[in-house]
This record gives structure tokens, sequence and C-alpha cells, in this order.
């Protein structure tokens, strides 16, 4: 069964790890890999990825992707959006604290906030209007 639209805005907020997925080019298949992203009911979802990496520069030429995210437990349910990247801008260190305390115990966040700001380069926020929606409770198995 479809879930309603708060269903569904409630169930994305959550913190799961989603597949984001992006056209990757003709004579491939999407590049899909697993992702951190935030998301609050209403608005833009977003996520971090390097300034120089192939998911971002696919994300720029697509200039859309989609996300999915998945539970199996108490029922198997699942919410998928698409829509276009309405944004792009330089990672703070603001971000990354927020998406990494969405993830991460509140003891390990500061740690891997501070090793992943020295690490991980140069970062981008890809900003995404959810657009389109497929969802559905499958109930228990």
């Amino acid at each position: 069964m479809a879930l309603s639209r708060e269903e569904r805005e409630q169930f994305l907020s959550e913190p799961r790890v989603a597949a984001l997925a992006v056209d990757a080019g003709e004579g491939r298949a999407p590049l899909t890999v697993p992702i951190w992203y935030q998301y609050a009911p209403g608005e833009d979802v977003w996520i971090l990825t390097g300034l120089h990496s192939r998911k971002n520069r696919l994300l720029q030429a697509a200039g859309r992707f989609s996300l999915l995210v998945e539970r199996a437990e108490p029922t198997i349910r699942y919410v998928s959006v698409e829509g276009p990247v309405v944004d792009t801008s330089p990672a703070t260190i603001e971000k990354l604290r927020e998406i990494s305390a969405r993830y991460l115990p509140a003891e390990k966040v500061e740690g891997y906030v501070d090793f992943a700001w020295k690490n991980h380069g140069e970062q981008v926020v890809v900003r995404m209007r959810p657009e389109r929606w497929v969802s559905s409770d499958l109930g228990s198995v």
C-alpha cells in the first residue's frame, strides 16, 4: 500500500542510509552508491560529496538524481524520491557536523568531523528538490 504524503516524508526524514542513483552516461548503467543524506518534511534533500568526485561530476551533468531508502522491520517499507539538483555549494564544517550527528553516536561525531574535514578533501552540498515519490508499505513478512 502506498504511503500518505506525511508517512513518506516522515520515513525519509529518519536517519537511514540511502541508495543514490544518477545517470552515468550513454552505455552505462546508473551510478548507484550508498550515501548519507539529510531531509526535513517539506524541504529539499541534501547530500555531501567530494567536489572532484565522479559522483559530483555525474550529478552536475545529469542535473537530477534519486534516492531510495528502505527498511525490513517491523514492516517492509520503502520510499524513493527523485528530483532536480537545485543548488550546489561549498560544504561547511557545520553541515558536516549536522549530517554526521544524524548517523553517528554523539560521542563519535566530533572525532569523525575532525578526521573527515582534514582528510576527505573539498566537499560540496548538493540539494535536490523532491518532485516524484514512489512509496509502499508491504506489511510484515
